[in-house]
Protein backbone atom coordinates (compact mmCIF):
# COMPACT_ATOMS: atom_id res chain seq x y z
CA UNK A 1 0.00 0.00 0.00
CA UNK A 2 1.23 3.41 -1.04
CA UNK A 3 0.72 6.46 1.48
CA UNK A 4 3.30 8.62 0.97
CA UNK A 5 2.23 11.70 1.24
CA UNK A 6 3.87 15.52 2.12
CA UNK A 7 1.86 15.95 5.46
CA UNK A 8 1.18 20.14 6.11
CA UNK A 9 2.29 20.09 9.66
CA UNK A 10 1.52 24.16 10.14
CA UNK A 11 -0.74 22.90 12.62
CA UNK A 12 -0.46 19.74 14.87
CA UNK A 13 -1.99 18.17 17.99
CA UNK A 14 0.26 16.43 20.16
CA UNK A 15 0.63 12.50 21.11
CA UNK A 16 -0.50 12.14 24.59
CA UNK A 17 -0.68 9.25 26.23
CA UNK A 18 -4.60 8.32 27.83
CA UNK A 19 -5.83 11.80 25.86
CA UNK A 20 -5.13 11.21 22.21
CA UNK A 21 -6.91 8.14 21.66
CA UNK A 22 -9.11 7.79 18.81
CA UNK A 23 -12.50 8.98 20.08
CA UNK A 24 -10.17 12.11 20.75
CA UNK A 25 -9.08 12.10 17.60
CA UNK A 26 -12.40 11.45 15.74
CA UNK A 27 -13.76 14.44 17.49
CA UNK A 28 -11.02 17.03 16.91
CA UNK A 29 -11.36 16.14 13.64
CA UNK A 30 -14.88 17.44 13.46
CA UNK A 31 -13.59 20.77 14.60
CA UNK A 32 -10.37 21.21 12.00
CA UNK A 33 -10.31 19.12 8.43
CA UNK A 34 -6.63 20.19 8.58
CA UNK A 35 -4.79 20.05 11.58
CA UNK A 36 -2.56 17.10 12.12
CA UNK A 37 -3.40 14.38 14.45
CA UNK A 38 -1.10 12.10 16.19
CA UNK A 39 -1.76 9.10 18.44
CA UNK A 40 -0.80 8.04 21.64
CA UNK A 41 2.60 6.26 22.01
CA UNK A 42 2.65 2.81 21.01
CA UNK A 43 5.59 0.81 21.98
CA UNK A 44 7.01 -1.15 18.78
CA UNK A 45 6.64 -4.29 20.41
CA UNK A 46 3.50 -3.84 21.62
CA UNK A 47 2.65 -3.46 17.57
CA UNK A 48 4.49 -6.57 16.75
CA UNK A 49 3.36 -8.92 19.67
CA UNK A 50 -0.13 -7.61 20.94
CA UNK A 51 -3.68 -6.76 19.75
CA UNK A 52 -3.20 -4.57 16.28
CA UNK A 53 -6.66 -3.91 15.95
CA UNK A 54 -7.66 -2.51 19.32
CA UNK A 55 -3.64 -0.84 19.74
CA UNK A 56 -3.78 1.12 16.51
CA UNK A 57 -6.85 0.79 14.57
CA UNK A 58 -8.76 4.08 13.91
CA UNK A 59 -11.32 5.74 11.47
CA UNK A 60 -10.00 6.55 8.00
CA UNK A 61 -12.42 9.90 9.17
CA UNK A 62 -9.36 10.90 11.45
CA UNK A 63 -7.23 11.77 8.56
CA UNK A 64 -4.38 12.92 8.46
CA UNK A 65 -3.37 10.62 11.14
CA UNK A 66 -0.03 10.10 12.21
CA UNK A 67 1.16 7.49 14.82
CA UNK A 68 3.98 7.84 17.37
CA UNK A 69 6.38 5.06 18.13
CA UNK A 70 8.55 4.09 21.60
CA UNK A 71 11.59 1.88 21.13
CA UNK A 72 14.99 1.87 20.16
CA UNK A 73 15.73 -1.19 18.39
CA UNK A 74 15.87 -0.18 14.61
CA UNK A 75 14.87 -3.48 13.36
CA UNK A 76 11.86 -3.66 15.69
CA UNK A 77 10.99 0.28 14.79
CA UNK A 78 11.70 -0.57 11.13
CA UNK A 79 8.78 -3.80 11.03
CA UNK A 80 6.52 -1.88 13.23
CA UNK A 81 6.76 1.10 11.11
CA UNK A 82 5.87 -1.39 8.07
CA UNK A 83 2.67 -2.56 9.89
CA UNK A 84 1.49 1.35 10.94
CA UNK A 85 1.94 1.63 6.97
CA UNK A 86 -0.36 -1.30 6.11
CA UNK A 87 -2.62 0.53 8.53
CA UNK A 88 -2.87 3.61 6.85
CA UNK A 89 -1.20 6.03 8.85
CA UNK A 90 0.50 8.92 7.03
CA UNK A 91 3.59 9.08 9.24
CA UNK A 92 5.53 7.35 12.22
CA UNK A 93 6.66 9.43 14.70
CA UNK A 94 9.67 7.95 17.25
CA UNK A 95 9.27 9.09 20.44
CA UNK A 96 12.54 11.31 21.81
CA UNK A 97 11.11 13.90 24.56
CA UNK A 98 8.83 11.38 26.72
CA UNK A 99 10.76 11.75 30.78
CA UNK A 100 8.91 9.53 32.11
CA UNK A 101 10.44 6.07 34.33
CA UNK A 102 9.01 3.51 32.85
CA UNK A 103 9.93 5.16 29.20
CA UNK A 104 13.19 5.28 30.71
CA UNK A 105 13.35 1.60 31.65
CA UNK A 106 12.32 0.77 28.07
CA UNK A 107 15.56 2.51 26.93
CA UNK A 108 13.24 4.97 24.38
CA UNK A 109 11.74 8.68 24.87
CA UNK A 110 14.13 11.47 26.02
CA UNK A 111 16.91 9.56 27.16
CA UNK A 112 17.45 8.75 23.58
CA UNK A 113 19.16 12.38 23.37
CA UNK A 114 21.82 11.22 25.03
CA UNK A 115 21.97 8.89 21.82
CA UNK A 116 21.78 10.25 18.61
CA UNK A 117 23.50 8.28 16.30
CA UNK A 118 20.98 5.49 17.43
CA UNK A 119 18.17 7.46 16.88
CA UNK A 120 19.67 8.06 13.50
CA UNK A 121 20.15 4.31 12.95
CA UNK A 122 16.29 3.62 13.92
CA UNK A 123 15.22 6.39 11.42
CA UNK A 124 17.14 5.12 8.40
CA UNK A 125 15.87 1.57 9.15
CA UNK A 126 12.28 2.63 9.31
CA UNK A 127 12.71 5.21 5.97
CA UNK A 128 14.19 1.42 4.62
CA UNK A 129 11.01 -0.13 5.51
CA UNK A 130 8.02 2.58 4.70
CA UNK A 131 7.71 5.09 2.26
CA UNK A 132 5.66 7.48 4.24
CA UNK A 133 7.23 10.31 6.26
CA UNK A 134 9.45 9.16 9.65
CA UNK A 135 9.99 11.78 11.91
CA UNK A 136 11.30 12.65 15.51
CA UNK A 137 9.89 14.52 17.83
CA UNK A 138 12.75 15.13 20.54
CA UNK A 139 13.55 17.56 23.50
CA UNK A 140 16.51 20.21 23.36
CA UNK A 141 18.46 18.22 25.77
CA UNK A 142 18.21 16.06 29.08
CA UNK A 143 19.98 17.07 32.38
CA UNK A 144 23.31 18.67 32.06
CA UNK A 145 23.30 18.81 28.45
CA UNK A 146 23.97 22.00 26.93
CA UNK A 147 20.63 22.22 24.96
CA UNK A 148 22.56 23.52 21.80
CA UNK A 149 24.85 20.74 21.49
CA UNK A 150 22.13 18.62 22.14
CA UNK A 151 19.40 19.54 20.06
CA UNK A 152 21.62 20.43 17.03
CA UNK A 153 23.52 17.01 17.17
CA UNK A 154 20.37 15.44 17.31
CA UNK A 155 18.85 16.97 14.32
CA UNK A 156 21.68 16.56 12.02
CA UNK A 157 22.19 13.03 12.53
CA UNK A 158 18.37 12.30 12.28
CA UNK A 159 18.12 14.64 9.06
CA UNK A 160 21.42 12.70 7.94
CA UNK A 161 19.32 9.92 7.37
CA UNK A 162 16.94 10.90 6.19
CA UNK A 163 14.13 11.93 8.26
CA UNK A 164 11.35 14.28 7.25
CA UNK A 165 10.56 16.55 9.99
CA UNK A 166 12.07 17.29 13.61
CA UNK A 167 9.13 18.47 16.38
CA UNK A 168 11.11 20.24 19.36
CA UNK A 169 9.76 20.54 22.61
CA UNK A 170 11.72 23.53 23.48
CA UNK A 171 12.29 22.58 26.90
CA UNK A 172 14.57 20.53 28.58
CA UNK A 173 13.63 17.40 30.48
CA UNK A 174 15.37 16.15 33.71
CA UNK A 175 15.34 12.49 33.84
CA UNK A 176 16.11 12.21 37.28
CA UNK A 177 14.60 14.75 40.50
CA UNK A 178 11.11 16.04 37.98
CA UNK A 179 7.97 13.98 37.44
CA UNK A 180 6.83 13.84 33.73
CA UNK A 181 4.17 16.61 34.72
CA UNK A 182 7.10 18.82 36.36
CA UNK A 183 8.68 18.25 32.45
CA UNK A 184 5.96 20.03 31.50
CA UNK A 185 6.32 23.01 32.83
CA UNK A 186 9.15 24.01 35.48
CA UNK A 187 12.17 23.55 32.50
CA UNK A 188 12.27 26.65 31.08
CA UNK A 189 11.13 27.11 27.38
CA UNK A 190 13.83 28.43 24.90
CA UNK A 191 12.08 29.18 22.20
CA UNK A 192 15.08 31.12 20.15
CA UNK A 193 16.80 27.85 20.09
CA UNK A 194 14.30 26.35 17.88
CA UNK A 195 14.20 29.38 15.66
CA UNK A 196 18.02 29.15 15.45
CA UNK A 197 18.04 25.67 14.56
CA UNK A 198 15.54 26.72 12.12
CA UNK A 199 17.66 29.54 10.69
CA UNK A 200 20.77 27.06 10.15
CA UNK A 201 18.71 24.24 8.67
CA UNK A 202 16.76 26.45 6.10
CA UNK A 203 15.73 23.38 3.80
CA UNK A 204 14.63 20.98 6.62
CA UNK A 205 11.27 20.87 8.32
CA UNK A 206 11.11 22.17 11.96
CA UNK A 207 8.32 22.13 14.02
CA UNK A 208 8.22 23.97 17.94
CA UNK A 209 5.75 22.69 20.72
CA UNK A 210 5.94 23.27 24.53
CA UNK A 211 4.22 26.30 26.05
CA UNK A 212 2.04 27.17 23.33
CA UNK A 213 -1.04 28.70 24.84
CA UNK A 214 -3.28 29.57 22.38
CA UNK A 215 -3.67 28.41 18.64
CA UNK A 216 -3.77 32.11 18.00
CA UNK A 217 -0.29 32.58 19.08
CA UNK A 218 1.20 29.74 17.61
CA UNK A 219 1.16 31.93 14.46
CA UNK A 220 3.77 33.96 15.76
CA UNK A 221 6.06 31.06 15.52
CA UNK A 222 5.31 30.62 11.93
CA UNK A 223 7.95 33.49 11.15
CA UNK A 224 10.31 31.67 12.25
CA UNK A 225 9.63 27.57 11.80
CA UNK A 226 7.32 25.53 9.87
CA UNK A 227 4.66 24.43 12.23
CA UNK A 228 3.60 24.59 15.63
CA UNK A 229 2.12 21.45 17.75
CA UNK A 230 -0.09 22.28 20.49
CA UNK A 231 -0.88 19.78 23.68
CA UNK A 232 -2.80 20.50 26.81
CA UNK A 233 -4.32 23.53 25.38
CA UNK A 234 -5.62 21.73 22.26
CA UNK A 235 -7.38 19.01 24.35
CA UNK A 236 -8.44 21.30 27.44
CA UNK A 237 -10.38 23.85 25.00
CA UNK A 238 -10.78 22.15 21.60
CA UNK A 239 -12.92 24.85 20.75
CA UNK A 240 -9.46 26.51 19.61
CA UNK A 241 -9.12 23.97 16.62
CA UNK A 242 -12.19 25.38 15.08
CA UNK A 243 -10.44 28.74 13.75
CA UNK A 244 -6.98 26.48 12.94
CA UNK A 245 -8.67 25.56 9.07
CA UNK A 246 -8.96 29.79 8.49
CA UNK A 247 -5.97 31.22 9.91
CA UNK A 248 -3.41 28.48 9.38
CA UNK A 249 -4.43 26.66 6.03
CA UNK A 250 -6.61 29.45 4.60
CA UNK A 251 -9.65 27.21 4.12
CA UNK A 252 -12.90 28.77 4.59
CA UNK A 253 -15.47 26.70 4.79
CA UNK A 254 -17.44 27.56 7.71
CA UNK A 255 -18.13 25.52 11.02
CA UNK A 256 -21.80 24.16 11.84
CA UNK A 257 -21.69 23.55 15.41
CA UNK A 258 -25.16 21.68 14.70
CA UNK A 259 -23.63 19.06 12.27
CA UNK A 260 -20.44 18.61 14.68
CA UNK A 261 -23.05 17.39 17.67
CA UNK A 262 -25.03 15.24 15.50
CA UNK A 263 -22.01 13.57 13.83
CA UNK A 264 -20.69 13.37 17.23
CA UNK A 265 -24.26 11.93 18.57
CA UNK A 266 -24.11 9.32 15.71
CA UNK A 267 -20.68 8.02 16.35
CA UNK A 268 -20.92 8.18 20.52
CA UNK A 269 -24.68 5.90 19.32
CA UNK A 270 -22.17 3.21 17.55
CA UNK A 271 -20.06 3.40 20.28
CA UNK A 272 -22.49 2.48 22.80
CA UNK A 273 -23.36 -0.07 20.48
CA UNK A 274 -20.32 -1.56 20.75
CA UNK A 275 -20.58 -2.63 23.96
CA UNK A 276 -19.00 0.89 25.59
CA UNK A 277 -20.27 3.64 27.68
CA UNK A 278 -20.73 7.20 26.41
CA UNK A 279 -17.99 8.93 28.23
CA UNK A 280 -15.67 7.15 26.76
CA UNK A 281 -16.26 9.73 23.54
CA UNK A 282 -17.61 12.57 25.92
CA UNK A 283 -14.50 12.56 28.15
CA UNK A 284 -13.01 14.50 25.22
CA UNK A 285 -15.44 17.14 24.93
CA UNK A 286 -15.51 18.96 28.44
CA UNK A 287 -13.75 21.56 27.31
CA UNK A 288 -15.62 22.53 23.80
CA UNK A 289 -18.02 25.05 25.51
CA UNK A 290 -15.42 26.85 28.23
CA UNK A 291 -16.51 30.25 29.90
CA UNK A 292 -20.07 29.72 28.06
CA UNK A 293 -22.75 30.01 30.44
CA UNK A 294 -24.32 26.73 30.69
CA UNK A 295 -20.36 25.16 30.38
CA UNK A 296 -20.68 23.54 34.19
CA UNK A 297 -23.83 21.67 33.51
CA UNK A 298 -22.41 20.37 29.98
CA UNK A 299 -19.19 19.47 31.89
CA UNK A 300 -21.01 17.56 34.80
CA UNK A 301 -23.37 15.71 32.59
CA UNK A 302 -20.68 14.44 30.33
CA UNK A 303 -18.58 13.22 33.01
CA UNK A 304 -20.71 11.97 35.70
CA UNK A 305 -24.24 10.89 33.85
CA UNK A 306 -22.40 9.67 31.29
CA UNK A 307 -20.11 7.11 33.01
CA UNK A 308 -23.76 4.88 33.55
CA UNK A 309 -23.98 2.35 31.54
CA UNK A 310 -27.41 2.95 30.44
CA UNK A 311 -26.86 6.36 29.44
CA UNK A 312 -27.58 6.67 25.71
CA UNK A 313 -26.04 8.82 22.80
CA UNK A 314 -28.94 11.45 23.84
CA UNK A 315 -26.90 12.76 26.56
CA UNK A 316 -25.05 14.81 24.24
CA UNK A 317 -28.63 16.64 23.74
CA UNK A 318 -29.47 16.94 26.96
CA UNK A 319 -25.84 19.06 28.46
CA UNK A 320 -26.65 21.14 24.73
CA UNK A 321 -29.60 22.03 25.63
CA UNK A 322 -27.60 23.84 28.98
CA UNK A 323 -25.43 25.69 26.47
CA UNK A 324 -28.70 26.72 24.98
CA UNK A 325 -30.11 28.14 27.62
CA UNK A 326 -26.73 29.81 28.50
CA UNK A 327 -26.65 31.69 25.12
CA UNK A 328 -30.20 32.86 25.44
CA UNK A 329 -29.37 34.24 29.06
CA UNK A 330 -26.72 36.10 27.67
CA UNK A 331 -28.51 37.08 24.91
CA UNK A 332 -31.20 38.35 27.50
CA UNK A 333 -28.78 40.13 29.60
CA UNK A 334 -27.09 42.21 26.30
CA UNK A 335 -31.06 43.18 25.19
CA UNK A 336 -31.33 44.41 28.64
CA UNK A 337 -28.29 46.68 29.37
CA UNK A 338 -29.22 48.19 25.77
CA UNK A 339 -33.05 48.99 26.75
CA UNK A 340 -31.09 50.51 29.99
CA UNK A 341 -28.66 52.59 27.93
CA UNK A 342 -31.05 53.80 25.66
CA UNK A 343 -33.32 54.64 28.56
Amino acid sequence: MNNSVALNRKFCVAPMMEWTDRHCRFFHRQLSSQAVLYTEMVTADAILFGDKDRLIGYSPQEHPVAIQLGGSDPKALADAAHICQEFGYKEVNINVGCPSDRVQSGRFGACLMQEPELVATCVKAMKDAVNIPITVKCRIGVDDQEPQDALFKMAHSVFDQGCDSLIVHARKAWLKGLSPKENRDIPPLDYPLVYRLKEALPNQEIIINGGIETAKEGLDHLNYVDGVMLGRTAYHQPFQLIDVDADYYGLHHGYDEKVMLETMHGYINHHIKNGFKAHGVTRHMLGLFHSIGGAKKWRQLLTVKAVDPNSTADILWEAYEHIIQGRKRLQQSLEQRVELHNE
